[in-house]
């Protein structure tokens, strides 16, 4: 690509790629960009001759716009990163505003090493928690490993591991504490449930999202 993307350029091809998730094979009109992004179509037309410059639009005259491979890519990495915060700010801390425009926010700060850890943390989710999937492009799934961290549901079956935090209150975590759980009690994945001291725990996979393991 012709240099590197910007933050305000990552914007457009988020939502460039919106747009290629809901019909592939037509291409975008710069009055509809403009639209959606809250811009003139004159400053529109300008972000798609600086994108096309860049090698990750392909600019049809009267027709519209269309993503090249590489910025296909390119926006679905950004996309995809927009997804993880998203999962993360309701699953992980149960966040209670405005998830979209904080998850819009987080995402240009991840680095490619945090958002494979987030991902990993997160147990590869595959859609949002509003249902919508997240891409799957250039995704790195890591072999599970000695002493990583993972959500209790993502423990794969026949692993072990040391509870490390619990992102649980109120009710949940003296349901939880009752049941023999808390921070340092060793826990087992038995495919469908778990097993603590040899007794199974069937637990929501909710409340098995905020529950965090460090494997053996």
């Amino acid at each position: 690509m012709g240099g590197p993307i910007k933050e305000f350029e990552e914007m457009y091809l988020k939502k460039l790629y919106e747009f290629y998730v809901e019909d592939p094979q037509k291409p975008i009109r710069n009055s509809r960009i403009a639209e959606e992004m809250g811009v003139s179509q004159a400053s529109s037309s300008e972000m798609i001759q600086r994108l096309a410059g860049k090698g990750v639009l392909y600019h049809i005259p009267y027709r519209g716009s269309t993503l090249t491979e590489a910025g296909l890519a390119a926006a679905a990495s950004i996309k995809r990163r927009e997804c993880l915060m998203e999962v993360f700010l309701v699953r992980m801390i149960d966040y209670k505003g405005d998830v979209k425009a904080a998850a819009c926010r987080l995402e240009h700060a991840l680095t490619d090493d945090l958002e494979s850890s987030i991902d990993r943390l997160l147990g590869y989710p595959e859609m949002t928690p509003s249902g919508e999937i997240i891409p799957a492009i250039s995704r790195r799934i890591e072999p599970i490993q000695n002493s990583m961290l993972l959500p209790l549901h993502a423990l794969p079956k026949g692993q072990s591991g040391e509870v490390e935090l619990m992102v649980l209150e109120g009710t949940d975590i003296r349901t939880m504490k009752g049941m023999g759980v808390s921070v340092g009690t060793e826990i087992e994945s038995n495919g469908c449930d778990f097993l603590i001291h040899g007794k199974v725990l069937t637990v929501s996979s909710e409340i098995a999202s905020r529950i965090l393991i460090r494997t053996h």
